[in-house]
């Protein structure tokens, strides 16, 4: 077992693993490590723990100390920098007329390097545009193009649920997500409904996927024939996931009524459930088109 602590650099960014040392680090406390991009100020995200040996990526980089009062100002005026770097590189991409969109400017937490973010339809060639920064900020530029989900993580916003955006908030990376989620939980595939900020597919849809996958095997397709307590046989109507009720049209004195029943007390051949879900011709067209540019999304995130 090795001890670690879990480190992230951004707001819901990933967390990396370092060494704590004999240093007394809590959650919450600001540190100072090395990474690949050099001395980056980082935030611990839970106290020192033990993982197993073969989840660790030796060696185990470790933290050179805890933050100081010195080390907080040095972050606190490179964002105020940052936003000056954003500035002045949008002005160079004007004058240099590229077809590129600027999102986010980073310091590094020694300034030995300035990276600049942006979304493009296609590749750039943004070398003078590299010069043109050098010339100015007078230290190493990194220009790098990130995907739309990337470009949300990073400027955040509210979804149609009213709450703050999960990649923004709490979701440290994309998790796949499929049109087959929304069938799994009835909901309407309008790709206006189920397309989150981004304009990708929601990626909440896959918090209830086990969920809905696990109460949906417990009940009858719409359309099947069960048999009642009453020992009445009939078709189901509808069915309510979340309460597992079943409604079931009978015959009751010759004529037919609709009953509710705990999905418990119905006899039938459980079977997979096939999604059966009614879309139109302008639908289908927008979730094909979805699931296409899900595809480019993920290779673009490997």
């Amino acid at each position: 077992m090795t001890k670690v602590i879990g480190v992230r650099f951004r707001t819901a960014g990933k967390i990396y693993f370092f060494a704590p040392g004999d240093l007394p680090i809590k959650r919450q406390d600001h540190v100072i490590v090395e990474t690949a991009r050099g001395i980056e100020y980082g935030t611990v995200v839970g106290d020192i723990r033990e993982v197993e040996d073969d989840k660790v990526i030796q060696p185990l980089k470790p933290v050179l100390r805890i933050a100081t009062e010195r080390d907080d100002e040095q972050e606190a005026a490179n964002k105020i920098k940052e936003k000056d770097a954003f500035k002045v590189c949008l002005e160079k991409i004007r004058k240099h007329g590229l077809e590129m969109k600027l999102i986010d400017a980073e310091y590094t937490f020694d300034n030995n390097k300035v990276l600049f973010y942006f979304t493009a339809d296609g590749r750039i060639d943004f070398r003078e545009l590299v010069k043109d920064l050098a010339s100015v900020f007078k230290t190493r530029i990194e220009l790098r193009q990130i995907g739309v989900r990337d470009e949300t993580k990073i400027l955040g916003g509210i979804g149609i649920c009213g709450r703050q955006l999960c990649c923004h908030s709490h979701l440290s990376e994309f998790v796949p997500v499929s049109i087959k989620m929304a069938k799994e939980q009835n909901l309407s595939l309008n790709p206006t409904k189920i397309s989150g900020v981004c304009g990708r597919l929601m990626c909440c849809l896959k918090h209830e996927e086990e969920t809905y996958e696990e109460l949906n095997r417990r009940l009858p397709n719409v359309g099947d024939y069960v048999t009642t307590p009453d020992g009445l046989k009939g078709e189901v109507a509808s069915v309510n996931v979340l309460r597992q009720l079943v409604k079931v049209i009978v015959d009751v004195n010759d004529e037919k009524e609709i009953q509710e029943y705990k999905v418990d007390q119905l006899r039938f051949k459980r079977k997979h459930r096939n999604n059966r879900v009614e879309v139109s011709d302008e639908e289908l067209k927008e979730l094909e088109k979805l699931e296409k540019q899900e595809g480019k999304s993920k290779l673009n995130d490997n």
